[in-house]
C-alpha cells in the first residue's frame, strides 16, 4: 500500500548527516523543510545540495519548503539566562531596556511598537501560554503586567496577544532578504509566517518572482485576524499551513481542532494544498516512539483529508529523526485504511471553467467507480494531478513529467507521485505505450489492471490536458468491455 499523506520534515542539525538523511528517505520522506528562523544561508545551501545528492541516489523527487522566520515578538534575554515568575507579582516589559539585562522584575523586548498595540486588561501569553500575563499599564516604552499563570521563563520567548491584534508587518528584512536565498536554492515551495491578509501573500510571490524564483507560496495561519480573512489568504496561496502553535496560543487551544478541520476542508474546496504542522509528534524530539495522544493527531488529520503532515523540532533537533518519519508513516498509511479517507463529493454539483480540471473531475469520478489500479497524468505544470488529489480515493495518481520542478512540486500532493518521464513521441497510441510500460517496469501496475491515462493533443503545452483513456494493461489495442462488464 502506498501512502497518500505527504510527510514533511524540517532539517538541522540532528539531520546534517547523509546517512541519516538516507535513513529518513527510507523511511518515506516527501519533502524537507528549510527553517530560516535558525542557520545560516551556508547552511541551508549545503542542506539543499546533500538532499538534491541523495535525491538522485534514490532516483525520487524530493520537495524543498523554505520556511521564513516572520516578526520576531519575543522578550529578550535575562542576565542569568532565565527568571522564574510567581503568581500576583509585578512584572514589566520594557521596549528600552537592556537587551541582555533581563530580571525577576523586567525584560527587554524584540518588538519595539508592542507598547502601541496593547491596552490595560490585554492578556499577553508568553513561551507558548505558559506564562500568562494581565496588563495592568501601558507607558510609551513600559508595558506594567500582572501574572496571573507564572513560571520558569527563559530567553527569547514568544509573546503574544490573547485575541491577536498585534500589527507587526508579516514580511521584515530578513524576510526579504531570505526570499532571494529561497530563490537562490530553488526552493519549490517558499512559507510566509503571521499573513494577515492576502496582500501579504501577494507581496512574497511578487518578491519570490522578482528574485527568479518559481516555487510556490505556503500561507501559515498563525495569527487569529487571519481566521477572519482565510478565503482570500486561501485564494492567493498554493499552499496553507496550519501552524497550531502561535495559533493555539492566540485563539485557544479549545479552538484548534474545529478550525483545524474548517481549513483543511475549505483548502480542498478551494483546490488548495493543506499541510497539517507543529508538535505533531513532540515527544519523539526524546523518545523513540509517540505518544498515543499523537497518534490520535495524526491520524485524525489524514481522516480530516490533509495533504501533508509537517516534522519539526522533531527532525531537525530530535534524537530519533528517522525514527519518527518511520512513525508518521505507519500511522498514516493505517489511517488511510479507513472508508471515509476514501470517498468524496467534491465539486459534485460545481461547475468548471477550464478542460483540463473537468477531465481531472472526471477521471477521479470514473476510477472511483470502475475498479481502476491507477491514474496516469502526462503534465507539464502538475495542475490536473492537484485537481485529482482534491478528491478523495485509495486509487494512486502518477504525475509523468519531463519537468523535475513539476516533479518536485506535487511531492507535497495528497496521493500524487512523481514520475519522470520524457515523451519522446508525438503518436499518442506510442506514448500511452511507453506510460504504462514505465508503470509496469516500476511494478506499480500490472497485467490485466484497469488504468486512466490524460494527457493533451498538444503534448508540452501547459494547462493543455483534454483527453482521458481507460486502457486495461497488456490490452491496449482491444476493446475492454469484457474487463469492464466483469
Amino acid at each position: 500500500m502506498q501512502r497518500r499523506t505527504k510527510i514533511v520534515a524540517t532539517l538541522g542539525p540532528s539531520t546534517n548527516d547523509p546517512q541519516v538523511l538516507d535513513k529518513m528517505i527510507e523511511a518515506g520522506l516527501d519533502v524537507v523543510r528549510l527553517n530560516f528562523s535558525h542557520g545560516n544561508p551556508e547552511e541551508h545551501k549545503a542542506r539543499v545540495e546533500m538532499v538534491n545528492a541523495r535525491a538522485r541516489a534514490y532516483g525520487r523527487p524530493i520537495g524543498i519548503l523554505a520556511d521564513l522566520q516572520g516578526p520576531k515578538i519575543r522578550i529578550d534575554r535575562f542576565k542569568d539566562g532565565k527568571v522564574t515568575l510567581e503568581e500576583g507579582q509585578r512584572f514589566i516589559l520594557d521596549a528600552n531596556f537592556d537587551p541582555l539585562g533581563g530580571n525577576r522584575e523586567r525584560v527587554g523586548i524584540t518588538y519595539k511598537d508592542l507598547p502601541n498595540d496593547v491596552k490595560r486588561a490585554d492578556t499577553l501569553l508568553l513561551d507558548d501560554g505558559r506564562i500568562v500575563l494581565w496588563v495592568d499599564e501601558v507607558g510609551p516604552a513600559e508595558i506594567v503586567t500582572r501574572v496571573v499563570v507564572g513560571g520558569e521563563l527563559s530567553n527569547n520567548k514568544g509573546i503574544n496577544r490573547q485575541g491577536g491584534g498585534l500589527s507587526a508587518q508579516a514580511l521584515t528584512d530578513k524576510d526579504r532578504a531570505d526570499i532571494k536565498l529561497a530563490a537562490a536554492l530553488q526552493a519549490d515551495y517558499l512559507a510566509v509566517s503571521f499573513p494577515r491578509s492576502a496582500a501579504d501573500i501577494h507581496e512574497a510571490r511578487a518578491l519570490l518572482r522578482a528574485a527568479g524564483g518559481h516555487g510556490g507560496i505556503v500561507a501559515k495561519i498563525e495569527r487569529a485576524e487571519a481566521i477572519d480573512a482565510l478565503e482570500e489568504i486561501i485564494e492567493a496561496c498554493d499552499v496553507v499551513m496550519i501552524a497550531r502553535g502561535d495559533l493555539g496560543v492566540e485563539i485557544g487551544d479549545a479552538a484548534l481542532p474545529p478550525v483545524q478541520k474548517h481549513i483543511i476542508k475549505l483548502a480542498r474546496t478551494m483546490n488548495r494544498v493543506a499541510i497539517t504542522a507543529t508538535q505533531m509528534m513532540e515527544s519523539m524530539i526524546e523518545n523513540q516512539i509517540p505518544t498515543r495522544a499523537e497518534v490520535f493527531d495524526v491520524a485524525n488529520a489524514v481522516l480530516d483529508g490533509t495533504d501533508a503532515v509537517m516534522l519539526s523540532a522533531e527532525t531537525a533537533s530530535g534524537k530519533y529523526p528517522a525514527k519518527a518519519v518511520a512513525a508518521m508513516d505507519r500511522i498514516c498509511r493505517e489511517a488511510e485504511k479507513q472508508p471515509i479517507a476514501q470517498v468524496s463529493d467534491h465539486r459534485i454539483h460545481s461547475h468548471f471553467e477550464r478542460i483540463d480540471e473537468a477531465i481531472a473531475m472526471a477521471t477521479m469520478y470514473t476510477a472511483n467507480h470502475l475498479g481502476v489500479k491507477a491514474i496516469v497524468a502526462l503534465t507539464e505544470s502538475g495542475s490536473t494531478p492537484l485537481w485529482m488529489s482534491r478528491i478523495s480515493s485509495g486509487i494512486p495518481i502518477f504525475a509523468l513529467t519531463k519537468h523535475p520542478e513539476t516533479g518536485r512540486k506535487v511531492t507535497l500532493y495528497r496521493g500524487v507521485y512523481p514520475v519522470s518521464f520524457d515523451v519522446n513521441s508525438t503518436n499518442h497510441a506510442q506514448v500511452n505505450k511507453e506510460a504504462i510500460d514505465e508503470l509496469l517496469r516500476r511494478a506499480a501496475l500490472h497485467e490485466g489492471d484497469l488504468a486512466i491515462i490524460t494527457k493533451g493533443d498538444l503534448m508540452g503545452v501547459h494547462g493543455g490536458t483534454n483527453a482521458m483513456k481507460i486502457v486495461c494493461v497488456g490490452k491496449m489495442a482491444e476493446p475492454i468491455m469484457d474487463k469492464i462488464d466483469s
